[in-house]
């Protein structure tokens, strides 16, 4: 790793929560059938690439959020059409569904993620730009990239931590990114996710943090009784209202904006089960 990459203290055995109230075995086995089926799914959908329409893609990843057990709730306005840098904090998996539901984007994503099983292929076809971050000297190349992206009327999802929270504790937006935005003239829509369980408080259950796994934060997911996405879409950052990119990510981080919006739609029903 890098001395420049991003990373979080964050770590599985410090931040995770405890169990609480889990749902029932068979519910949970039911939810991740159902995952895996949605999953199955998009692989079959793997030669259209990104000829899938935008509503397809849209029904597909709230289905997919659904489908684990996780009610979303949405607050503020719908992004805007165009160009656009779709900027938010990252804390599990679920961030590129839910961020997906809100408005199809291409994704920012390490360049590890191109070789996992299937993923891998859907996130390819799907137009996901990825970044070397062991090699600093290929940022000018992803920044250009994610700039011909926003010119071309893209919206453009990337997570400028870096790297996963644990949903408590956030890091700093890197400022790199956001130079794409400057450079092609485009809008920053800021989103701020986070998680909660139903009548409770925040919770780090959905965390995909440290060494963790994916198998073993989607089991956390699928197991855990009552889970809620809230997805804040904040206010636009028109294009031209920040002089440099230092400025432009300090605007765009959630927490530093203004407090979340009345909700636009009510939360969806949990998936199976």
């Amino acid at each position: 790793m890098g001395a420049w990459q991003p990373s979080a203290p964050c770590t599985p055995t410090a931040c995770i929560d405890a169990a609480g109230r889990a749902a029932a075995l068979p519910r949970a086995v039911l939810r991740l059938t159902a995952v895996a089926a949605l999953v199955l799914l998009a692989a079959l959908a793997l030669p259209l690439g990104r000829r899938i329409p935008a509503d397809a893609i849209r029904w597909w990843c709230r289905t997919l959020v659904r489908a684990a057990g996780v009610r979303t709730a949405v607050t503020g306005a719908a992004p805007a059409t165009g160009g656009l840098l779709l900027v938010a904090n990252h804390i599990s998996w679920l961030d590129i569904p839910l961020l997906a539901a809100v408005r199809p984007a291409r994704m920012l994503a390490k360049a590890e993620i191109r070789h996992w099983p299937v993923a891998g292929a859907l996130a390819a076809r799907g137009g996901t730009l990825f970044i070397d971050r062991d090699r600093l000297s290929a940022l000018p190349r992803t920044v250009a990239d994610l700039a011909d992206a926003l010119r071309g009327g893209a919206a453009v999802g990337v997570f400028p931590e870096g790297s996963t929270w644990c949903g408590r504790a956030q890091g700093t937006f890197r400022r790199a990114v956001f130079q794409a935005a400057l450079d092609a003239g485009a809008a920053v829509q800021p989103v701020r996710l986070h998680y909660r369980v139903t009548g409770g408080p925040a919770t780090t259950a959905p965390a995909y943090i440290g060494e963790d796994s994916l198998a073993a934060s989607l089991w956390r997911v699928v197991t855990t009784r009552g889970l809620i996405a809230e997805v804040d879409v904040r206010p636009l950052i028109a294009p031209g209202t920040h002089p440099d990119r230092r400025t432009l990510a300090r605007a765009a981080q959630p927490g530093r904006a203004d407090a979340p919006h009345r909700p636009h739609t009510a939360p969806t029903a949990p998936g199976p089960g």
